[in-house]
């Protein structure tokens, strides 16, 4: 009985079929590189598919940290003070205009005392020993000016290095710590004169564009004085190992 010949399977489209793959799992990183996640959303979207597919919920640090705060906002009555909410970044924390500070100065209130402390104690809590701080100063483009405070670009950055002491002295390293005025560059809402012409427009009370907003996460860019030490090192010895000694 004659043996019959061995069929001969085409497998040239598994080249082809790979090739595919390969541009598709290259083309999703190259759009994950770009793309800017909400940290907190993809956590809490992340916890609801472990849920639904039935395993173990790991609550992670920064929805630990959105659920602590919040819970100190609602305890010290400050939901109309103090909003928080998430972005790019991370946490965002927004003091309102005239929690913190008066008009035009860039000492904290007495009375705003008791809730930074309440903060301060949740936010240099172990747990959050790698999370990073970005402080921004804001002010309206009312024009203020003191012998202190020469322009709105003193008082903002006075107000922002304020609230990076105050968590300073409650423990929290300065390394881990940023701090910028904003003078009237990134309002609330729309300023009243943007373009210097003289003229006004109806908008809500110049108050609320006078904020601080502290960013809690893992600040995309942020470094520390000593990663950017460390960094300009390798760099300069990369470069040219003579130029550290030269210097």
């Amino acid at each position: 009985m004659k043996k019959k010949p061995e069929e001969k399977i085409d497998e040239d489209w598994m080249s082809t079929y790979g090739d595919m793959v390969t541009l598709l799992l290259c083309f999703f990183v190259m759009m994950l590189s770009v793309s800017k996640p909400d940290v907190a959303k993809y956590e809490q979207i992340s916890a609801g598919l472990s849920e639904g597919l039935g395993k173990k919920i790991i609550q992670r640090p920064i929805e630990m940290l959105m659920t602590e705060l919040n819970d100190d906002i609602q305890s010290l009555d400050l939901e109309k003070k103090v909003a928080i909410g998430s972005d790019t970044q991370g946490i965002v924390l927004e003091f309102g205009g005239d929690m913190l500070f008066n008009r035009g100065s860039a000492d904290i209130k007495p009375e705003a005392l008791p809730a930074l402390k309440r903060m301060a104690a949740t936010l240099q809590s172990d747990r959050y020993k790698n999370f990073v701080f970005s402080i921004e100063g804001h002010t309206s483009d009312e024009k203020l000016s003191s012998e202190k405070y020469p322009s709105n670009w003193e008082l903002s950055s006075a107000r922002a290095s304020a609230v990076a002491r105050f968590l300073e002295e409650r423990g929290i390293a300065r390394v881990r710590m940023r701090a910028t005025g904003m003078n009237d560059v990134s309002p609330k809402y729309p300023n009243l004169d943007p373009f210097d012409t003289g003229k006004s427009h109806p908008q809500p009370p110049r108050r609320h564009s006078h904020r601080t907003v502290v960013y809690v996460g893992l600040i995309k860019g942020f470094q520390t004085p000593a990663a950017v030490f460390v960094n300009q090192m390798k760099n300069r010895s990369v470069g040219n190992p003579a130029q550290i000694n030269a210097e």
